[in-house]
């Protein structure tokens, strides 16, 4: 089993996307130029407080039953939702990504009252900077499966979600040995930096 480790993730990061988590609509939404200022020099300071990194792994799915999937290094996730989300698939793929401590630590400060409104900024910037490198983690794996006549699926399944319980978290954490990448799992199944996040993808071949 080859684990990518991803030390330092590079994303440009989408400011529509990041305004569009703050709850603002283009059409409907009307800030004025010192709001629209002062909320852009928010976003960059909670930009220089992320650093992302990440790691994923393929993993061959060795069976399917119509209540668990079976991959190898004996991997057992049991979840309709996850069955039916990875249908027709031969592999799949666990991920991870973080924004690290700062930015985690700052939303913390923020939100117990130093600056509420800077603490949704720098929440939006996390979460927005994290579902990026997931992405990018993603299209790493794609362009690699490639070669393979094989493509990695547009969509990712996090643990939590539907029937597919949150201590699932345990056995992505561990294989991914997310303890590299200074990232904690708390006994409730928390990962710790606050702004990290595992999924699992799919591989399929492609037909024809």
């Amino acid at each position: 089993m080859n684990i990518q480790f991803f030390d330092s993730i590079i994303i440009a990061p989408s400011e529509d996307k990041i305004y569009s988590r703050l709850g603002y609509n283009k059409k409907l939404t009307v800030l004025n130029r010192e709001q629209k200022k002062r909320i852009d020099e928010n976003i960059e300071k909670a930009l220089d407080l992320v650093t992302l990194k990440g790691a994923g792994v393929r993993i061959p799915i060795k069976a399917i039953s119509s209540s668990e999937i079976n991959l190898s290094q004996e991997i057992v996730f049991k979840s309709k939702s996850l069955i039916k989300f990875l249908n027709h698939c031969q592999e799949v793929i666990l991920i991870a990504a973080t924004a690290g401590e700062k930015i985690g630590e700052s939303i913390r400060k923020n939100s117990e009252g130093k600056d509420v409104t800077y603490a949704v900024i720098l929440d939006a910037v996390g979460s927005e900077m994290v579902d990026s490198a997931l992405t990018w983690i993603m299209s790493f794996f794609d362009n690699q499966v490639k070669r393979e006549n094989k493509y990695v699926i547009g969509k990712r399944f996090s643990a939590g979600y539907g029937d597919f319980l949150l201590d699932n978290q345990k056995v992505i954490w561990d294989t991914l040995k997310l303890k590299e990448l200074g990232v904690n799992l708390t006994n409730k199944y928390i990962l710790v930096p606050e702004k990290t996040v595992t999924a699992v993808s799919g591989i399929k071949l492609i037909s024809g």
